[in-house]
């Protein structure tokens, strides 16, 4: 178990962390969200051990990252944001290498070099320098250097940004794959990873926590849970006015002349009254579907709502 306690971090006057609590259990992937500058990097480089706190208190199964770091050290992967490498080492150099820092050697580490290898999918890539890998390749080998010694914890910042659509997609399918019986945490900006991968989601803003829980519980929170995208076959004579008199709509908005999003009060499922609505009009559709909500909506919501109250003094 990680667990963190009050962790404060200060630079000279600027507070990146403030009074930070939480816990992550073995199984849990933790997507470890905030806007840019919130205090997410600053946070996993204390976790890691790589800079101290100012206050406060992190502990890796039971001891203290700061008294006993090699301990904590030894448990985790870690994947900077960038996953940087020596740039002029080939790939399988490079992964000797830090199984060498590891403490690996001989058949032991053969063995985790070969498992890694196919686990990351590297083999066709081995002999080359890792300055002429793609990004996703280059993330792969980040990748693979934090797992190297089979940890126990994987700590990854910002692990596909940057990446095309079918990177992404790949290094996410690897992450849930060695999510199986290990603690992960992803600090990332990126609120489709969340959803993609995680299991349980924080927001930190200004180094502050605003929300705890898991992604589909806080998608429940957002406008767009329980509303229904409609998109007619044709034009209907005042279509959003008549979907406004259906009971229980909070708000019709019109994307074009045929589409439109019905949000319901207070997340209500509606779906049943707007399909008899649409069948009592014999309106023709070309589509419907049902929100389940957006972690967008969540997200914006209580970002602003904290730079609101730090303005204005309410959070001090």
């Amino acid at each position: 178990m990680i667990q963190v306690e009050n962790l404060t971090k200060q630079f000279d006057d600027f507070t990146a962390v403030d009074n930070l609590s939480f816990t992550v259990e073995p199984g849990e992937v933790l997507g470890f969200l905030g806007p840019n500058g919130a205090g997410k990097s600053t946070t996993m480089k204390m976790i890691t051990g790589f800079i101290d706190p100012t206050a406060g208190r992190v502990s890796v199964f039971g001891k203290s990252v700061s008294e006993q770091p090699l301990f904590a050290q030894q448990q985790m992967g870690y994947l900077p944001e960038g996953a940087p490498a020596y740039g002029e080492m080939s790939v399988l150099a490079f992964l000797s290498f830090i199984a060498d820092v590891r403490g690996l050697k001989g058949s032991q580490k053969q063995e985790r070099l070969d498992v890694v290898v196919e686990q990351v999918q590297l083999a066709s890539v081995l002999h080359k320098t890792i300055d002429t890998l793609s990004k996703g390749f280059a993330r792969r080998v980040g990748l693979a250097q934090a797992i190297i010694h089979n940890p126990q914890i994987l700590i990854l910042d910002e692990p596909t940004d940057g990446l095309d659509p079918n990177q992404k997609h790949q290094v996410r399918e690897l992450i849930k794959g060695l999510a199986k019986d290990k603690i992960v945490i992803i600090s990332t900006h990126i609120l489709e990873e969340v959803s993609a991968v995680c299991t349980r989601a924080l927001i930190i803003n200004q180094g502050r926590l605003l929300l705890d829980g898991k992604p589909d519980e806080l998608e429940k929170q957002s406008r767009h849970h329980n509303a229904i995208c409609l998109q007619l076959a044709s034009d209907e004579q005042d279509a959003e006015a008549q979907l406004k008199s259906i009971a229980n709509i909070d708000s019709v908005e019109s994307l074009d002349d045929r589409t439109f999003m019905i949000f319901p009060k207070d997340g209500q499922m509606l779906l049943p009254q707007v399909v008899r609505f649409l069948d009592e009009k014999k309106w023709d559709v070309e589509n419907l579907h049902l929100e389940k909500g957006r972690l967008e909506d969540v997200f914006r919501n209580v970002t602003a709502q904290s730079h609101s109250n730090q303005v204005t003094g309410k959070g001090e």
